[in-house]
This record gives structure tokens, C-alpha cells and sequence, in this order.
């Protein structure tokens, strides 16, 4: 685990735009700054409502975004964008809607394509077009990150791109825009926020700066997710899932996620389970999983929740699936129709993913993930 003395950067928008009744105020930046053509990439709800944003001018709407998207999505995407030739690309939705427009801002017009800008720092060419990023849900902090996921449909794995040319202009957080988010929806999404505070706090390249960030994260969760779930317009409780989900975003750029997302994404790849919920399943074990090598943050990570003080790896694992399981999440593999079968190709593809396994707070062989997946099942 790094210490104070350690280095860290941190990236975040120059503009945030936080609170109820915000999201007009994206309009009023984009006009001060003269932009005419605007895209807006969305998912299908969200592209009848983007009136709420307040742009003027020549707006072309993309509302075509899926959850997990792939390959084919970004290229109907990067389509619409050369065909728009955008001064200003928003993503207006959830983690899918704004990772599409962070690809787009980045690529159209640009001589580099996918293959050539995975990885880290890759991007060479500086985007033609401003981003913006405007979360519907609470839950991926995409809007505050320099990355982005999309699924390569052959290798039924995640492909990620890193680049600061991707970090947004203005980030605009309207809670008013989750009031309508279903309930399932809400907690899966909530505990997507959690899973990225934890698996930050836990990490092995937690840093105190980060840490503040962190637990306050799962703080806020566990006082407001409940609430959320229960009453869709608290305003109050949206709120404070929509500051956790910030607060998760900014524990994504220095230091990133773990095992747990590891886990969860051959889920949302091969079965196309939503990317919060399978963070939900999964999230119990390997909380448990990572006791041993991080018990005293366990501990603070199960007194934020509201949930009772761990002192065996079992009783963290109860506590830890009863919150999840109190939200109405589906917490077994079997009941989202994942074979048996499948159980190890999974772990395989849980085990290539070394970017976040190698930040495990404890080292997780194959036979780990696999005893994880069976556990789960």
C-alpha cells in the first residue's frame, strides 16, 4: 500500500456542475463558448429528453447507445460523429453513453482507430471537438475518468482505453436526471459506485489522498441507497448516490479497481448481465476474499455501510451479501441462466484481466476465481 510521501495524480474536469436542477446549465456553457454543431450520444430514454440540457444551435441526437456496447456500437457512433461534424460531443446517460463519447471526441477524425489506441496513452492525435458528460444514473463515475470500456464481441473481452485527451470539458451532475431510474436499476448502479470505493480504498495502490474519497464514497452509499431504492424522487438521497458516484470516478483515474470488477466483467461480456448488478453478485466474496491482507479497512468499509463489525472472513461475507441481497439484487449465477459450464472459461477470462487483478490487495490465482464463481453459483 503507498504511503502519503508516495506521488499520485489526480485528474478531474476543470468544469463540475453539481446539484438538482443543473443540467440546463451545459446550454449556457456551450453557448458562451460559441459551439453550433453538437452530438449527443445516448441511450434510447435519454435521447427524448435532451431539451433538459438546454443546447442551442444545430443538435444532432445519437440515442442508439446499449448497455455494455461493443465494437459495432462505437462504429455507428464514430458514423454519426464524421456525419455531424461535432464542435461538441456529450454523453447524455449512463457509463455506456459517456464511454462512446469519450471514444468519439477522441477518434472521429482522427487517422488512429480502436486497435491502434487500447491500452494507456495511446491517443497521439489531440481531439477536433469539446466533451461533455452528463450522468443519468449513479453509478459509473464515467464522467469524471480518462477511460473507456467497450466489448470486443470475438473475444467476448473488455477493451480499454486510457488518454487524458479524453477527459471531459464540463461534467454537469443533475441528480433530477436518476429520479426516474428503476429501482433495480438504482441499486445495481449504487453498489457499481460502492464497488469502485472499495475497490480503490483496498487497493494496492490506495493513497491516502484517494482514501478520503473513498470510504466517504461507501458512506454515502450506505446511508442513501436504500432510500433511493425505496423513494425514486428523495432528492436528498439522490444526491448523495450521485456524489458517490462522482467520488468513485475520482478513485478510477490514480488507482483504479480490483478483483472485484475482474470478476464481474466475463458476466456482462458472455451473459450480458448489467455491469452494477454483476458488481453486486460479485462483491461479497471478494470483500471476503481480501479480508486477511486488509482487515482493518474491511472493518471501516462494513462500519460505512451501517453494517455490523466483522470478526471472521464468514461474517464479512454475510454482512456484505445481505446489503446487497436487502436491495432485491439477484445474487446467485445460476438464476441468471450462467451454465456450470461456463464457470471456468469465465475464470479464465477473469484471470487474463491483469491490469485490475494485479492491484489486488491479495494475490487471486485461477482456482481463486473459479472457487468464487462456484461459491456464487
Amino acid at each position: 500500500m503507498n504511503t502519503l510521501s508516495m506521488p499520485i495524480s489526480m485528474i478531474r474536469p476543470p468544469v463540475i456542475e453539481f446539484g438538482v436542477g443543473t443540467a440546463e446549465r451545459l446550454g449556457v456553457w456551450a453557448a458562451q463558448r460559441k459551439y453550433r454543431r453538437i452530438l449527443v450520444i445516448s441511450d434510447a430514454f435519454n435521447a427524448s429528453r435532451t431539451n433538459l440540457l438546454g443546447l442551442a444551435g444545430e443538435v444532432t441526437v445519437f440515442g442508439e447507445v446499449r448497455a455494455e456496447p461493443d465494437i459495432e456500437d462505437l462504429a455507428g457512433v464514430l458514423a454519426a460523429a464524421d456525419q455531424a461534424n461535432a464542435e461538441l460531443i456529450v454523453g447524455f446517460g449512463g457509463g455506456s453513453a459517456m464511454d462512446l463519447a469519450k471514444l468519439a471526441a477522441v477518434l472521429s477524425g482522427s487517422r488512429q482507430t480502436l486497435a491502434d489506441v487500447v491500452g494507456v496513452g495511446k491517443v497521439v492525435t489531440p481531439r477536433r471537438a469539446a466533451l461533455a458528460q452528463v450522468p443519468t444514473t449513479s453509478g459509473t463515475g464515467s464522467e469524471a475518468g480518462i477511460r473507456a470500456l467497450v466489448t470486443d464481441p470475438v473475444t467476448q473481452s473488455k477493451l480499454a482505453v486510457e488518454s487524458i485527451h479524453m477527459l471531459a470539458d464540463i461534467a454537469v451532475i443533475d441528480p433530477a436526471l436518476t429520479f426516474t431510474v428503476p429501482p433495480k436499476v438504482t441499486a445495481a448502479t449504487g453498489v457499481d459506485a460502492m464497488a469502485h470505493c472499495v475497490e480503490a480504498f483496498t487497493n494496492r495502490k490506495s493513497h491516502p489522498v484517494i482514501d478520503l474519497y473513498a470510504i466517504e464514497g461507501v458512506r454515502l452509499v450506505g446511508r442513501y441507497l436504500a432510500r433511493a431504492v425505496a423513494e425514486g424522487d428523495d432528492a436528498e438521497a439522490r444526491a448523495g448516490l450521485s456524489l458517490a458516484s462522482l467520488y468513485g470516478g475520482y478513485c478510477l483515474g490514480p488507482v483504479n479497481t480490483a478483483a472485484g470488477h475482474a470478476l464481474a466483467y466475463p458476466l456482462g461480456t458472455r451473459w450480458h448481465m448489467a455491469h452494477g448488478a454483476a458488481n453486486a453478485l460479485i462483491f461479497p466474496h471478494v470483500l471476503a476474499f481480501n479480508t486477511p491482507a486488509v482487515p482493518e479497512k474491511t472493518a471501516m468499509i462494513l462500519e460505512a455501510l451501517g453494517l455490523r463489525q466483522p470478526n471472521t472472513i464468514g461474517s464479512v461475507f454475510e454482512a456484505a451479501h445481505a446489503f446487497c441481497a436487502s436491495l432485491d439484487i439477484e445474487m446467485r449465477l445460476s438464476k441468471i441462466g450462467v451454465p456450470d459450464t461456463d464457470l471456468g472459461i469465465m475464470a479464465d477470462d477473469a484471470f487474463s484481466i491483469r491490469r485490475l487483478l494485479d492491484n489486488n490487495p491479495r494475490d487471486m490465482s485461477r482456482a481463486d476465481i473459479l472457487a468464487i464463481y462456484e461459491a456464487a453459483y
